[in-house]
């Protein structure tokens, strides 16, 4: 059991625990305004299948992400998408609108607008599980499943949680840009041109101390955004 559980992968277990935590908020919330106008057993109808094939998507995904990741630079290219999705995790609160979602008149209408706004949402967070998991498929299959009823039920849990402990927001961030400068790093076209050099040599340090700026940059100008004066006119 204990070569089961090391400590990298209880390390990843948690890791995705937290990105599925905070990336899941935006597709709770889509799947609430598709359905507001639908009640009862419609509403709860349209809600199982759409998440239901959301999630199938989502696996199909996560199967051709982890394939093309074995193709030299396509690595590297997904770290640059990684630090993309941290930046954007930081200041989605300001940057993000979800007033815009049409709400589905009838079940399958509902269903339609739940899994194509998914399929539009889900791409960088299916990369970010792949890049935390490792390409480990037990990992990313348990990162998908454990999204169900993250997305299901959880808009109000996920929203209240972000509001009372926002450090959690900048710790997933952290997380995205340890895992994407060590995915950068171990591309094979760019590990064989750094090796040798002291961005291999000290990986794990380097990765930690670029998520620990990276926080702090995002801390300091959400500071700033949330100082400065409402624009007027």
């Amino acid at each position: 059991m204990g070569d089961i559980f090391t400590g990298e992968l209880v390390t990843r277990f948690l890791g995705i625990l937290l990105i599925d935590l905070i990336l899941s908020g935006d597709n709770a919330v889509v799947i609430a305004l598709a359905v507001r106008n639908l009640e009862g057993r419609t509403r709860r109808r349209a809600i199982f299948w759409g998440a239901f094939g959301a999630i199938a998507l989502r696996l199909l995904f996560a199967g051709v992400v982890t394939y093309l990741l074995l193709v030299p630079l396509l690595p590297a290219v997904a770290a640059l998408l990684l630090i993309w999705v941290a930046w954007k995790l930081l200041f989605q609160g300001e940057e993000e609108d979800h007033g815009e979602v049409e709400a589905g008149q009838s079940i399958w209408q509902a269903v339609r607008i739940i899994i194509v706004a998914d399929v539009i949402m889900s791409l960088d967070n299916v990369v970010a599980l792949v890049g935390v998991a490792d390409g480990n498929l037990w990992l990313i299959l348990f990162g998908i499943l454990i999204t169900i009823p993250l997305i299901i039920y959880g808009a109000r849990i996920l929203s209240s949680l972000m509001d009372r402990l926002p450090w959690l927001v900048y710790l997933g961030s952290g997380v995205l840009v340890f895992v994407a400068y060590e995915m950068f790093v171990g591309d094979p076209i760019v590990h064989e041109y750094l090796e040798g050099t002291v961005f291999v040599l000290y990986e794990r340090i380097i990765a930690v101390l670029l998520a620990a700026l990276f926080m702090g940059v995002g801390y300091l100008r959400a500071r700033q955004m949330r100082a400065a004066p409402p624009k007027t006119g």
